[in-house]
């Protein structure tokens, strides 16, 4: 049974069409990628999905239920981008009443340790750092032991090393059979630990698969050569460049074309030909909605 099943979602806002039309199939135990830029009905799109937001037009199911069924069988967790935690609560306290509340939960030991907050239960959530808080967020999606998490922008406030753990718990989490839904713009979290990816703009789906077959989309490629004093957005097929460590890193669309005009100029000083990184298909998925 797929875990998520959307069919010609919508919403709009006023006369902003946020979301178009998305049809879209997670079998169980994936853990899915889904990117696009700020207003292309991420945010939107997980809200229908939950059943926290009605769809204009469309239909949701999870595990073959209706979001509320399926959140009241205690089958879907979430983890908002932000949200406000109970005052003058402790991280303990919160943890132990949404213990109660599921039918299987793992016990509160276990979702401390998992959301790297062991030594904390006692602290209030005013005490709690922006990281802290966030990790406060996931331990509280993942106690019922959900077997579909969604996760919005969920390491927007950690630092790296905390990114790292949080993904190594979830990698965890997934192992055991179940499925992931997260939305990110950090595009190298996606790329490593997502089976699939999703890439929406403008309310509309403009890839879905493994993040290889997302790069094979597009024709960009990485041209890079040592660097020297020139212009190099002047080149046939650039649409971006930046310098790293004495290296001008071209993207290009033409790469036959920008090595053949990097020869003709004198510029051909230990060339380098690479093929598209999820970043730069991403950003030339996106441009072709502009």
């Amino acid at each position: 049974m797929n875990a998520v099943d959307l069919e010609n979602l919508s919403y709009t806002y006023g006369n902003v069409r946020a979301v178009d039309d998305i049809t879209l199939t997670v079998p169980a135990g994936e853990v899915v990628a889904v990117l696009g830029p700020n207003g292309a009905g991420k945010s939107t799109t997980l809200l229908m999905l939950l059943g926290l937001l009605p769809a204009r037009t469309g239909r949701v199911r999870l595990f073959g239920r209706t979001p509320q069924a399926a959140a009241a069988a205690g089958q879907v967790g979430a983890m908002p981008q932000a949200g406000g935690l109970l005052p003058r609560s402790t991280v303990g306290d919160l943890l132990t009443f949404l213990h109660k509340v599921y039918p299987k939960p793992m016990p509160v030991a276990e979702a401390l340790d998992l959301a790297d907050l062991t030594g904390l239960a006692g602290r209030t959530v005013e005490r709690l750092s922006g990281g802290q808080a966030q990790r406060l967020r996931f331990a509280m999606a993942v106690i019922g032991r959900p077997d579909l998490l969604v996760l919005d922008e969920p390491t927007a406030a950690l630092d790296v090393e905390a990114r790292r753990a949080f993904w190594t718990a979830i990698r965890h989490y997934a192992s055991q059979g179940r499925t992931v839904l997260f939305s990110t713009h950090y595009l190298e979290e996606a790329d490593a630990n997502a089976d699939r990816i999703v890439v929406l703009d403008r309310g509309r789906v403009l890839a879905d698969g493994t993040a290889a077959e997302v790069k094979r989309r597009v024709t960009v490629r990485t041209v890079s050569v040592q660097h020297q004093d020139q212009d190099y957005s002047v080149l046939p097929g650039v649409v971006a460049f930046a310098v790293k460590d004495g290296r001008a890193v071209l993207t290009s669309t033409d790469s036959d074309a920008t090595v053949l005009a990097l020869a003709e100029a004198g510029l051909l000083r230990d060339l380098e030909v690479a093929g598209a990184g999820l970043e730069d298909a991403y950003l030339a998925l996106t441009r072709l909605e502009v």
